[in-house]
């Protein structure tokens, strides 16, 4: 799209949505004398828990995971989902 042909970017989007159906159908190059520098805060809220494990069952978690090719919190995590799985009627999972 040649800048002098550009399609007038809307002042505001009503919804995502039509922000996004103009983004795939234009490009951003074509708009950059009207791109300006922000700045904004962004607060990520991972959580995690963290729980004791016996060092003999967390050798054990190690090595199988390590012969399964991931992680062993990733194991540990697969292995918990599968247990609350299987006792879903006993727990309210969110």
């Amino acid at each position: 799209m040649q800048k002098n042909k550009r399609d007038t970017l809307p002042d505001e989007f009503r919804n995502i949505e039509e922000a996004a159906n103009f983004w795939d159908t234009h490009s951003l190059a074509d708009y950059e004398d009207l791109q300006r520098d922000i700045e904004f805060e962004v607060e990520l809220k991972a959580e995690k828990n963290y729980f004791a494990v016996e060092k003999e069952l967390s050798d054990n978690i190690d090595k199988l995971a390590h012969i399964k090719g991931i992680l062993p919190e990733t194991l540990v995590n697969l292995w918990l989902k599968e247990k609350i799985l299987e006792n879903q009627d006993k727990v309210v999972c969110t």
